[in-house]
């Protein structure tokens, strides 16, 4: 099943990682390449996108870093002009980008609600807005978002409504897409991640233990926690979420259009 990816160009949005270790963007365009891809690392931080490509190339791959803050418009368009310019083509999108906020509506600020929404739907927005036309040139193409399962329940214990409804926005969008598109060759996908083991996690893991009496035990206890909540027994990584991407990038996903791929272990199968 090698070389699913053989020849094609794809845009990985959000391929670097928040920290040390492996995070959903940077597997799945390590994932990418070695499948066959040509990859652009795209990233918020450049050292990020850098460090990606870094990787691929090591591995033999053929890969580009790119800085851009993909919820601004001007930077969007420049990293698709830059893909073109170097490759020609854009077969394969991956938005991978997203961030978090506590809080219910009478708690959380009207900026930060709009902050939420801005990288984490606008984004997409954009990326497809200067994608699409390429793909349909093209006669082919794959979009995949990575959306969470917090679109679809929201987490016990804890208030994330922004990040629940901008997710859930993720999952409209892509099935808006995925219809308007389809008769154009162009498919749209999302991936639904459950309970993830990425350098976030261990960030927050981090600042959750930073002010306990025993440091590593704190991060441990929340490390557990989240692990026991999956069927599993144990976190999903960044690798599953890439897995997913490959496959809805595939042929092999030819006739998958519009669909809410759900990767948690099992867990929204849970009252």
């Amino acid at each position: 099943m090698a070389g699913r990816l053989k020849d094609r160009v794809a845009i990985v949005v959000g391929a670097g990682s928040s920290g040390p270790g492996w995070g959903n963007g940077k597997c799945t365009a390590i994932t990418f390449a070695r499948e066959g891809a040509k990859v652009m690392c795209v990233d918020l931080k450049r050292a990020a996108a850098e460090e990606t490509a870094g990787l691929i190339q090591k591995e033999g791959g053929e890969a580009m870093a790119f800085e851009a803050d993909s919820s601004k418009n001007a930077g969007v368009k420049a990293m698709v002009d830059a893909c073109l310019g170097k490759w020609r083509r854009i077969d394969v999108l991956d938005n991978n980008v997203g961030i978090g906020s506590t809080g219910g509506p009478v708690e959380l600020g009207e900026e930060e609600w709009d902050r939420v929404f801005d990288v984490n739907v606008k984004s997409f927005f954009l990326t497809a807005k200067h994608v699409l036309p390429v793909m349909e040139r093209q006669g082919k193409g794959a979009i995949v978002n990575v959306s969470s399962i917090a679109s679809i329940r929201a987490p016990r214990g804890v208030t994330y409504i922004a990040y629940n409804a901008s997710k859930g926005a993720v999952n409209a969008l892509t099935m808006a897409i995925a219809s308007q598109y389809a008769s154009k060759g162009i498919r749209c996908n999302a991936i639904l991640p459950g309970l993830m083991h990425t350098p976030l996690i261990d960030f927050l893991a981090e600042q959750y233990a930073r002010d306990e009496k025993d440091h590593n035990q704190a991060y441990d206890k929340m490390i557990a926690i989240r692990n026991k909540a999956s069927p599993t027994g144990k976190m999903g990584t960044g690798w599953d979420t890439a897995n997913a991407a490959l496959f809805l990038a595939s042929d092999e996903a030819a006739y998958v259009n519009g669909h809410l791929l759900v990767v948690d272990g099992g867990i929204t199968t849970r009252a």
